[in-house]
C-alpha cells in the first residue's frame, strides 16, 4: 500500500473510531487498537482497568497479525476472553515500521467489518 493511500484509508479508520467512541478529536494507533480489542471481545464496560486495557489492546494487535498467519484464534477462557497462540516470528523491525504495519491491518480490519455489515 502506497503512503499517500494508507494515510487515505488510516483517516478513514480514525473518523470511524472517533465517531463510534464519541470523541472531539481523533484517535491515535493506541485507541484504535482499544476498540478493535473490544470488538473482538464482544462486550463493553464502562470501566476497563488498566490490565485489561493492556489485554485488550494485545487482543487487537493479535487478531490483526492473525491476517498474516502470526497468530491463530485457540478459543475464549471461561469468562469470554479470546486466547491467541503465536504460530510464527516476526522480522525484527524499528517502530515506525511495526506502526505502519499495524495501520494497514488495521484498515483491512475496519474493511472486513464493512463488508459483513453490507452483508
Amino acid at each position: 500500500m502506497e503512503n499517500w493511500e494508507l494515510d487515505f484509508e488510516w483517516l478513514r479508520v480514525q473518523h470511524i473510531v472517533q465517531d463510534a467512541m464519541r470523541r472531539e478529536t481523533l484517535p491515535d494507533l493506541n485507541m484504535v487498537l482499544f476498540l478493535i480489542g473490544i470488538q473482538e471481545l464482544g462486550r463493553w464496560k464502562k470501566g476497563f482497568s488498566k490490565e485489561e486495557k493492556q489485554d485488550l489492546m494485545h487482543i487487537a494487535v493479535c487478531r490483526l497479525l492473525a491476517y498474516d498467519d502470526y497468530y491463530e484464534f485457540v478459543g475464549r477462557d471461561e469468562d469470554g476472553w479470546p486466547h491467541w497462540r503465536q504460530t510464527r516470528e516476526m522480522v525484527p523491525q524499528p517502530v515506525a515500521d511495526q506502526e505502519r504495519f499495524l495501520k494497514i491491518k488495521a484498515v483491512q480490519y475496519f474493511k472486513d467489518l464493512d463488508a459483513e455489515s453490507a452483508e
